[in-house]
């Protein structure tokens, strides 16, 4: 199984389903996905910031636990973000790629651009592997 198949045969999350989010690729090496601006706004029409976080989440979990493998759970313990520019209309698009892939914690960078390939978002997100409870 590919890691879109997995990603698509696991689900990516009512959260992620109702922000319009939609995977194109997926290993353990580079995770991409896109999402609408339409209805992830905040009320002046800026994508809101954390929509961009919502998708960098989602990208840097999924992809950790890809990595983790079977019987090993991924979660997060610290994100952050740093918004550079915003986008207004259209899609954006998040590439995540690991920083760090350990046996006990990733790091993941996914850089969110426009549809001008215009960077508006950074975020790193670290999680904690472990044991997948019985």
């Amino acid at each position: 199984m590919t890691g879109l198949e997995w990603v698509l045969h696991r689900g990516i999350g009512a959260l992620a389903e109702k922000m319009g989010m939609q995977f194109t690729e997926f290993t353990v090496e580079r995770a991409v996905a896109t999402m609408p601006v339409e209805g992830n706004t905040q009320p002046v029409g800026l994508l809101h910031g954390g929509a961009y976080v919502v998708l960098g989440e989602s990208l840097g979990s999924m992809a950790a636990n890809l990595h983790a493998g079977p019987g090993r759970l991924a979660v997060g313990v610290d994100i952050n973000a740093t918004h550079t520019r915003s986008a207004t209309s259209g899609i954006v698009t998040g590439v995540c790629t690991p920083v760090h892939l350990g046996r006990s914690v990733t790091v993941h960078e996914i850089a969110v651009t426009d549809d001008q390939g215009r960077r508006c978002s950074t975020i790193r997100i670290t999680n904690m592997i472990k044991d997948r409870p019985a």
